[in-house]
Order: structure tokens, then C-alpha cells, then sequence
């Protein structure tokens, strides 16, 4: 399989995967859990089983050396806030509308690799983030009447530049170019559960999972947006570009609206089939570049 084949494909389930995050958090939210700490037991999870995965049966290395250390760090920083923000974001915004403008990290993605690492802006990669960015706006379905909170906004959009950085970050910096990508997921994971460790003081005030069906959606949502969905944007990243992967990043709110419609009864209006069908043209039209000269 061609390289840029195994790019797309991991790129797009990356995306598929990161947009089950409703599905398992909503239910977790539902039950009065808090934001820190649905965000410590996702991470934590994730750190369990995929260091069991890696040192057990992958049998990868996990040491770091200290010129990986600090750039992995930070980047994990990045990756873990990007999460925060966005779902603080949910208390002066609607998630819909804060996931549509999370959108932008795409744009901000090809802005740094142009200004900063003077890649090239071609015509198919306009074209292909115009399309994608009106097919998310017509996805979302927010209710009349209602006003944009101007601090909701900016913390998305915090969320979005931190997102932009992490994948700017995996490309480009030197230091980790030849970090395993399992031990760079790993290492992301672990560095990035530190964040809730210390909004929680140091788990003083982790609320408990008092019923089964809580530990489940908790280790879904460990596996599915955190697990795979870092281990495939990773892979995807170090084969086709940032700007690229960023873009594939629009088959997010597909996944979202496909279990929308088959778990819980949302209706396929005439304006979302025309979002959906927006998002695939401009995901098709960047797959299917020739690659840039």
C-alpha cells in the first residue's frame, strides 16, 4: 500500500474516531460528572491500557531521551488544553456551534506551514478548506434567536490554535522525527493526564464512577477519541503533512451525525445532506491532488 494511501486511510480514522467523543462523554456529563474529571479518567484509562499494549505485547521501548523529552512535554500540553478548552467552551456556547468554529484549525494549520515553514497554499487546499468549512457551518443546527457569548468563542478558538500547534509540532519539530509514534501517543497521553491531576489537586476532588455503565463509556472514550484516534492522526501526520490531515479532520462531525442518526432518531435534512456533501467534496478534492512539486 502506497504511502500516501496509508496516510488518508489513517488520517480518516483518526477523525472518525475523535468524533465519537459524544458519544461516550455526553452520558458521563448526563450522570453529573465534571469536565476534569471525565477528562483524568479518559487519559488515565488510556495510559493503563495502551502502556499494557506497548509494553506487553508490542514490546516497544518507552525510554526517552532528554533532547525528546521537553518537546514531547510541550506538545502534550498542547494536545491535553486543546481538550480542556474546548469543553469549558461548552458553558458559555453551544457544543454545536463551538465544535463548527473549532473548525478553523484546518486554516490555522496551513496558515503556520505557510508563514513559518513557507510551504506552499495551493489552489486544491483553498478550495478544499472553503468547501469543508461551509459544509460544517450548514451541519450545525443552532437555535434562533440565540447570541454568540464573545469568551465562549475565544476559548474555542484557543482550543484550535493549541490543536493547529500539536500537528505543526508532530511535523516539524527535528528532536521527535524519530520517535516511535506508539511511544509519541504514549507519551502524549501521560504528560497531558498531568493536566487534570493538577485541576483536580492532585485528585482531592476526582468525582467516582459509582455505576458499571459509567466505567464503560469512561474506557470507550479512553480507546476510541484517545487511543486510536491519537495513534492514527500521528501516523497520519509523519505521512502526508499537517495540512492535509488537518483537512481529513472535517470527517469528525460526519461521524457524529451518522450516530446521531442511527442511535438517536436525528432526522437528514436537506441542508445537512448538503453539508455532507460539501465536506466529501472537499475531503475527495484533497485526497486525490497530485502530490505538490
Amino acid at each position: 500500500m502506497k504511502r500516501k494511501t496509508i496516510g488518508i486511510l489513517n488520517g480518516s480514522i483518526a477523525a472518525a474516531s475523535y468524533g465519537t467523543n459524544p458519544l461516550f462523554a455526553l452520558p458521563l456529563y448526563a450522570a453529573g460528572i465534571g469536565v476534569n474529571s471525565v477528562l483524568f479518567y479518559r487519559y488515565a484509562f488510556a495510559v493503563i491500557l495502551y502502556g499494557i499494549w506497548l509494553k506487553f505485547f508490542k514490546k516497544v521501548p518507552l525510554n526517552l531521551t532528554r533532547q525528546e523529552f521537553f518537546p514531547v512535554f510541550v506538545l502534550a500540553i498542547f494536545f491535553s488544553l486543546s481538550s480542556l478548552t474546548l469543553f469549558l467552551a461548552f458553558k458559555y456556547i453551544e457544543a454545536g456551534i463551538a465544535c463548527t468554529i473549532l473548525f478553523i484549525y484546518p486554516v490555522i494549520v496551513a496558515v503556520i506551514m505557510a508563514v513559518f515553514f513557507k510551504e506552499k497554499i495551493t489552489k486544491t487546499v483553498v478550495c478544499s478548506i472553503l468547501l469543508t468549512s461551509v459544509g460544517i457551518i450548514l451541519l450545525y443546527n443552532g437555535k434562533t434567536g440565540t447570541t454568540l457569548n464573545i469568551h465562549g468563542v475565544l476559548i474555542v478558538l484557543l482550543s484550535a490554535l493549541l490543536y493547529a500547534l500539536y500537528i505543526v509540532g508532530v511535523k516539524k519539530i527535528k528532536a521527535i522525527q524519530h520517535v516511535h509514534r506508539a511511544k509519541m501517543s504514549f507519551y502524549v497521553m501521560l504528560f497531558g493526564l498531568l493536566v487534570y491531576i493538577y485541576n483536580l489537586k492532585f485528585c482531592t476532588e476526582l468525582q467516582i464512577l459509582d455505576k458499571p455503565v459509567l466505567w464503560f463509556f469512561t474506557i470507550a472514550l479512553a480507546v476510541f477519541p484517545t487511543i486510536v484516534s491519537l495513534e492514527t492522526l500521528t501516523v497520519s501526520i509523519k505521512l502526508i503533512g499537517s495540512t492535509t490531515t488537518a483537512i481529513l479532520g472535517a470527517l469528525e462531525p460526519l461521524t457524529a451525525i451518522f450516530f446521531g442518526v442511527l442511535l438517536f432518531n436525528e432526522q437528514l435534512t436537506p441542508r445537512i445532506i448538503a453539508g455532507i456533501a460539501l465536506i466529501l467534496t472537499g475531503v475527495i478534492l484533497i485526497v486525490t491532488r497530485k502530490k505538490d512539486k
